[in-house]
């Protein structure tokens, strides 16, 4: 297994580009079984858990045309069914979250769907029930067999529906999304997800003749059509590899700029950062970072210590959390991080705590930090990534550390950061592969 050798404690300088959005290449790949007619999707990460979903489509008779490592065509007029109750299917698909998606795309056009118990990041329990009570109202019969692990979703005629969602997961949306497009009557979505993915994926839709309303709130109106059409489509740049660039220059005070970020998708991330004393300027549709020797975090108006807590869209997301959390080891003041979402997703503090930072993990969901204020450095260590964005969050760590550190498991790193070391190279960071 490969592994990240770093040698931290040196400053960065240069710009860097982010990488398409992966938690909306997996949704909008997946869009691709909606119709036979050529799909072409721009910008896709060149990472592991994309690339395992092109492989799946493929598997499933998906013709794939690979312009380059960052464009593809899909057709999917012949799409075998049958191979998703195989041996080979079950392995590939239950080590892969993401392509849960493909089920909303197979029951709207084929009527049935099959999976296996997804994978994916250790980072807490993740149900499903969304997704499948959201098929069920559409008219679909939902089994889930609990000795193979293996979930059927079968439909001989389905109808448009008022369904309010139980949670707003992203995923969940998504699929029912998919599987409303092509149902007839109307369908209408209360509490949905809104994230710039959901946008994204209901721009594209749109562009493939499906009707929806309600494009970027938690209302979302579908008129069922009878079948969808080609399209081209692009995708947005990972806002997740954003926030983590303005964390990494901050910890290692350093100038960087972040080119073509997509500002307008970013929503209150850049704010947040602000909060936490980091200087950013806006520059066209690039972030620049200066170099910063020290920042502050703020409080709130009475003075109290500041909260950073995920939320649903437009709230913080999930998956930046850990990277608030490390870069509050190195700030000045106090901050307490609140993971509402999962509940595994702090315990990799452990590893931050031996390295030096002072932590208070409350319980599975809160931490308090209280900063250095860059006056002790983190202290280099041997880590091990438990699962990707936490994977990032010891790797931004390990760069601002005094000596050297190396991070196992990086193969969690790489299934959502495209290249991480090359490009990080270019920067001037001291990071190798071994």
């Amino acid at each position: 297994m490969n592994c990240f050798e770093i040698e931290g404690g040196h400053r960065l300088k240069g710009e860097i580009t982010p990488q398409g959005a992966k938690n909306e290449a997996l949704q909008v790949i997946c869009a691709v079984l909606l119709t036979s007619e050529k799909v072409t999707i721009n910008n896709i990460p060149d990472i592991v858990d994309v690339n395992n979903l092109i492989d799946l489509l493929g598997e499933m008779s998906v013709v794939i045309n690979r312009i380059d490592r960052n464009t593809c065509e899909f057709t999917a007029a012949n799409v075998n069914l049958e191979f998703l109750q195989t041996k080979a299917f079950k392995k590939r698909a239950s080590s892969l979250r993401g392509s849960i998606m493909i089920m909303g795309p197979l029951l709207a056009r084929f009527g049935k769907a099959y999976f296996p118990k997804p994978g994916g990041d250790k980072i807490g329990r993740r149900r499903l029930d969304t997704h499948f009570i959201g098929f069920e109202k559409l008219g679909a019969r939902f089994n889930f067999d609990a000795e193979d692990i293996f979930y059927t979703v079968e439909a001989s005629e389905m109808k448009g529906c008022y369904m309010l969602l139980d949670e707003a997961s992203v995923t969940g949306t998504a699929n029912i999304l998919m599987a409303a497009v092509l149902t007839p009557g109307t369908t209408t979505i209360y509490n949905a997800a809104c994230e710039p993915y959901l946008q994204q994926l209901s721009k594209m839709l749109i562009a493939m003749g499906a009707k929806i309303t309600g494009v970027g709130s938690n209302l979302l109106t579908i008129e069922g059509v009878k079948e969808l059409n080609a399209c081209t489509h692009t995708i947005l740049p990972d806002m997740i590899e954003v926030g983590s660039f303005i964390g990494m220059a901050a910890m290692t005070s350093s100038e960087i700029t972040i080119k073509n970020v997509g500002f307008e998708h970013l929503g209150i991330i850049p704010m947040m950062f602000q909060r936490m004393g980091i200087k950013l300027e806006v520059v066209g549709d690039d972030i620049h970072i200066p170099a910063q020797e020290s920042y502050e975090i703020d409080t709130f108006i009475d003075g109290s210590i500041m909260t950073i807590a995920d939320a649903p869209w437009p709230g913080l997301t999930p998956d930046l959390l850990s990277v608030f959390l490390v870069v509050a080891t190195q700030a000045k003041g106090s901050v307490l991080i609140h993971q509402k979402m999962f509940e595994s997703r702090l315990f990799f503090v452990d590893k931050l705590i031996d390295m030096g930072a002072r932590i208070i993990l409350c319980d599975p969901h809160r931490a308090t930090v209280i900063g250095l204020n860059k006056e002790n450095a983190l202290r280099g260590a041997n880590l091990t990534s438990p699962d990707i964005r936490a994977g990032v969050a010891l790797l931004i760590a390990a760069l601002s550390a005094q000596g050297k550190s190396t991070i196992q498991n990086i193969e969690q790193i790489d299934r959502g950061y495209q290249n991480i070391d090359i490009r990080l190279q270019k920067l001037g960071a001291r990071i190798k592969r071994i």
